[in-house]
């Protein structure tokens, strides 16, 4: 899911907010409450633990635990309980132990998780504001779709700096698609793309605004054009090119995320002008 973590700012663009989600609540907004712990209580009833009776006239000595539910059931509803986890507790997977899966149970990571997950939908806001942190929050799956799609793989592994180099793959993918060019990339790409020049034959321009021949027409363009070569240059390049780079901290990587979502907007929301 929707992958959250606090951030001290707001991200500010043009024409006001960005179009993220700026609050860990928004995003479990989105989701039917009711219907996902529903699902979540359900799982748990069936992969509750239990050790089954003897059979008439049998007695034995043994530690063997059952699940309530039947295999089938049990497949079914984790289906569905995953795709809820993967929304609430992004990293479940990596995060939640696994160790007693061949231990004890199949099942018993997916039931702590699925416990965490309904701890979280039933007293997310309760707990943050009884913290007294209730500063702002951004969600990488509230980004723009072209940054997420791109990253969400990678992210939900913990592969941070890859998922940031993927979603700027896929913005830099989109934006030639929008102008059809495939000549030019990333920073020559923005360079061409938002020049305040007119547009030339086979090198069309992005308008975030009609020109019309004011200082804020080329502010806006110089600004875009300025933003994405610090983008590439400044995040792209440097988590592509370099060996050996320590994994970036979640809280970082969004960050990064949140820079190519406010330009992959600007872009999805241009006008294309030929020449």
């Amino acid at each position: 899911m929707p992958v959250s973590v606090t951030v001290k700012a707001i991200i500010e663009v043009r024409n006001g907010r960005c179009n993220v989600s700026c609050r860990r609540d928004d995003v479990l907004m989105r989701i039917d409450n009711e219907w996902a712990r529903a699902e979540l209580a359900s799982f748990l009833k069936l992969t509750e633990l239990y050790s089954p009776p003897d059979p008439p006239g049998v007695f034995t000595v043994t530690s063997r635990l059952s699940n309530r539910g039947g295999e089938p059931e049990i497949v079914a509803s984790a289906q569905i309980v995953e795709q809820i986890l993967d929304r609430v507790l992004p990293r479940w997977r990596t995060e939640v132990p696994d160790d007693r899966n061949k231990r004890v149970n199949r099942w018993c990571q997916h039931r702590e998780a699925a416990q965490r997950a309904d701890a979280v939908l039933l007293r997310d806001a309760e707990v943050r504001e009884r913290l007294g942190d209730d500063a702002p929050q951004l969600s990488a799956a509230a980004m723009h779709r072209w940054v997420w799609d791109g990253a969400r793989s990678l992210w939900g592994s913990g592969h941070f700096r890859e998922a940031v180099t993927a979603a700027a793959r896929k913005v830099n993918a989109e934006t030639q698609n929008k102008v059809s060019r495939r000549d030019v990339s990333e920073t020559a790409l923005f360079q061409s793309v938002f020049s305040k020049d007119a547009a030339k034959p086979g090198q069309p321009r992005l308008r975030l605004m009609a020109d019309d021949n004011s200082d804020t027409f080329r502010s806006v363009h110089r600004g875009a054009m300025s933003f994405a070569e610090g983008c590439f240059a400044g995040i792209r390049n440097p988590n592509s090119h370099e060996d050996g780079l320590p994994e970036l901290p979640e809280h970082e990587a969004l960050e990064q995320l949140a820079a190519f979502s406010v330009l992959a907007r600007w872009v999805d929301s241009a006008t294309v002008d030929n020449a």
